[in-house]
């Protein structure tokens, strides 16, 4: 059986993020913007950190303005 994608997996991967968490686990206040160096070194751990890292890398391809 071929599973189908869905269309919207952003809208539902955002609805499960939970905000504030990689700045809560990486110790930087929720109004800075986390530096990508830090973020790219995040993104080699293992387990929830390393998760919420990957995608927040992801995700800033969305905002870009173009």
């Amino acid at each position: 059986m071929v599973r189908r994608r869905s269309k919207r997996w952003i809208q539902r991967a955002l609805h499960k993020h939970k905000k504030g968490a990689l700045h809560r686990q990486l110790g930087i206040p929720e109004g800075e913007i986390i530096p990508l160096s830090l973020l790219r070194d995040a993104a080699k751990a293992p387990g929830l950190l390393g998760q919420r890292a990957r995608f927040a890398i992801n995700v800033r391809k969305f905002r870009k303005k173009r």
